[in-house]
């Protein structure tokens, strides 16, 4: 059985063989890991074709798209530039739109007041007049919104719209202005508070010559750690690595193979788990909530209420509840427990990008300390104080934010291709000086001869795998994708190799 991860691999593998011309991809980055998406980041921006993408991943919308189509109530709105690029956009039109509407309903006020002033005095047809007009207008407003009446004229508004029929007197239009409809411009928030109730020890945590695991299959061995008060570290590494494992262990539910971990005084432990497995799928949405903090009904609706699950949906079930809807109960749930240490298991899965902003809004505010795995480098780069880089069976700590340690880790792998391309020159020019006799020519014409038909062997190799994948894509044969997905790729890593042989033997003949 193949893992969410390996199954989006596969099918991401398929589609860039097939090099469409348009590239539809929804929730590509969904279960994998950060050096994963960092690869289709980089496939994608090569990309010749157009791409259109469905995703809550912040900073995969960053590196990869240059405009932002957004879905609301309203209908879709269309942005120029990066995910950043659109929030500032975003920010600005909503504040542009509650300056236009604060204005119309002012001038409104203005118009209506001057008419009743003068409805049955000198100006009687001045203001009927008036009140005609605002009465268009305000019908156009309730019909279509502040937008029906901008950048138009009346005909086009009225073969739009159904605001022909009847006119209004003063209380009608006064009673239109009192209930103008506010500018949709905000989805519904999360209303996500986490307080703590009371202030933890200066150090957090501390381990010492830790190693995780499970008897028999040791995981990783941890550098020495310190976590102190109001510090903020991210966990990251590949899926499978322990990550999980980890924080297990940290809240004593294992035992770490060797070495100890210490907690500071004065903790309250918060965990929001990934799979949300400490949530009981038999049981309802309201009495979730209530088993682990009892309280009165009302108050219960009024807290499920912050976290967008009101009226009838606190009566599910839990196994019932879509991603969100359980990840948005776990949040509630942890809001209630007064934690000064939260461990936080990807957070931000299956939320959409208005409640993974409001995580991100409280997570910055908390008075207390946070252990983070994640994948959503976004989330990461805004709140992380330090990051611990799980990778090869060693857990190294970096001192620093996100973006720093990307910084450290590029120029890292920058250095060694330049040594590796050095000892690659060094090697072709002791090579070219050595002399070489005929007998020694002879075969090297011989091996050049052989890489060629190397070449021309995995070239036609390749090509039946690229058959292969997409008969198995037919058949939806998950498994088989991918291995051939694997094998192709091993198959152009060794014609690669191949063609750098070939491209050497000609410079050496040079």
């Amino acid at each position: 059985h193949l893992s969410g991860g390996q199954k989006t691999r596969a099918l991401l593998a398929r589609l860039l063989l097939e090099r469409p011309d348009l590239l539809i991809l929804d929730e590509p980055t969904n279960h994998l890991d950060i050096q994963a998406v960092e690869w289709l980041e980089s496939a994608l921006k090569a990309w010749p074709g157009a791409l259109l993408v469905v995703s809550h991943d912040r900073y995969f919308l960053d590196k990869v798209v240059d405009r932002i189509w957004e879905m609301s109530r309203g209908g879709i709105e269309l942005y120029r530039g990066s995910y950043s690029h659109y929030v500032q956009q975003r920010q600005e039109r909503w504040e542009r739109r509650q300056k236009e509407f604060a204005a119309f309903k002012e001038r409104m006020e203005r118009e209506l007041d001057y008419i009743r002033r003068n409805i049955a005095g000198q100006n009687t047809l001045q203001a009927q007049g008036k009140l005609k007009r605002i009465t268009r207008e305000l019908k156009a407003v309730h019909a279509g919104g502040l937008g029906a009446i901008q950048g138009q004229n009346w005909s086009q508004a009225l073969r739009q719209l159904d605001i022909s029929s009847g006119e209004w007197d003063v209380a009608a239009a006064t009673e239109a202005i009192r209930t103008l409809p506010q500018p949709q411009n905000r989805p519904p928030r999360l209303n996500l508070r986490l307080a703590t109730t009371q202030r933890s020890g200066d150090l957090v945590l501390r381990s010492e010559d830790l190693s995780i695991g499970y008897p028999g299959n040791p995981l990783f061995r941890a550098e020495d750690i310190e976590l102190r008060r109001q510090e903020i570290a991210a966990l990251i590494g590949p899926n499978g690595t322990g990550k999980t494992t980890f924080l297990r262990t940290i809240l004593g539910e294992l035992p770490p193979l060797s070495g100890r971990v210490r907690l500071g005084a004065s903790l309250r432990v918060g965990y929001f788990a990934q799979a949300h497995e400490r949530l009981n799928p038999q049981s309802t949405v309201i009495d979730e909530l209530t088993r682990y903090h009892p309280m009165p009904l009302s108050e219960a609706r009024t807290h499920l209420a912050r976290y967008l699950l009101r009226g009838d949906d606190v009566y599910k079930q839990v196994g019932m509840l879509s991603g969100g809807e359980r990840g948005r109960l776990a949040l509630a749930v942890l809001a209630l427990e007064g934690a000064n240490f939260l461990l936080l298991d990807e957070p931000t899965n299956h939320l959409d990008i208005p409640a993974q902003e409001v995580l991100q809004e409280v997570l910055e505010q908390f008075d207390g300390t946070i252990l983070m795995v994640s994948h959503d480098r976004y989330l990461v780069d805004r709140l992380a104080t330090q990051i611990w880089d799980l990778a090869d069976g060693c857990l190294r700590i970096f001192q620093g934010p996100y973006q720093d340690f990307i910084a450290e880790r590029d120029a890292a792998r920058e250095a060694a291709r330049l040594a590796a391309q050095a000892q690659v020159q060094e090697e072709r020019e002791e090579r070219a000086n050595q002399s070489l006799s005929k007998n020694a020519r002879q075969q090297r014409e011989k091996a050049l001869a052989d890489l060629e038909q190397q070449i021309t062997n995995l070239e036609e190799q390749a090509a039946r795998q690229v058959e292969a994948l997409q008969t198995a894509t037919l058949t939806q044969d998950f498994g088989k994708i991918q291995n051939l997905s694997i094998e192709y790729a091993e198959t152009q890593q060794h014609l690669e190799r191949l063609m750098q042989e070939w491209e050497d033997f000609l410079h050496e003949e040079q």
